[in-house]
């Protein structure tokens, strides 16, 4: 996997997440599903872990950090912090200490499961997202904040 397509993916979820969080009332962060399973703000607080420990491995200095979740805004902020402080470092240009596959394989690829695990408890919780096509969004490299580009067909 090339870093160029490994970014693109990154942009990707960023944009999948930024629909799956943007809009969700206050009491989403808490709901449960059942009893055993995580609140949409301990999923969030994971994936704001994996982009710091994705960060750590380009850098040649694995750590992973289980981190307490924080009000829903401030964990908001601080996925798209991660997420942008790991792009930029995928296009610093400076060798990344891991193969690109490796950190689709590990972390982003389990963030991109927990955001589709974001978008199905929306819809439990009386408060779903509307689907779209994703095949014609304009997803742009570099574009890992949480504003996004509006929905062009949605279904």
């Amino acid at each position: 996997m090339s870093q160029d397509l490994l970014r693109h993916t990154v942009a990707t979820l960023a944009y999948r997440a930024g629909k799956a969080l943007r809009g969700a009332p206050p009491e989403f962060a808490e709901y449960r599903a059942d009893s055993t399973g995580r609140t949409p703000v301990q999923i969030l607080a994971h994936m704001g872990d994996l982009f710091d420990w994705a960060l750590s491995i380009a850098n040649g200095q694995q750590k992973w950090h289980d981190s307490e979740p924080l009000p829903w805004d401030r964990e908001v902020l601080r996925f798209f912090t991660a997420l942008q402080a790991f792009d930029a470092r995928l296009a610093s240009g400076e060798p990344v200490q891991a193969p690109a596959g490796s950190l689709f394989q590990g972390p982003v690829a389990d963030a991109i499961n927990h955001v589709g695990q974001l978008a199905m408890l929306r819809r439990m919780a009386g408060c779903p997202v509307g689907g779209e096509n994703y095949f014609v969004a304009e997803i742009a490299v570099g574009r890992v904040g949480l504003e996004q580009a509006a929905p062009k067909v949605v279904f």
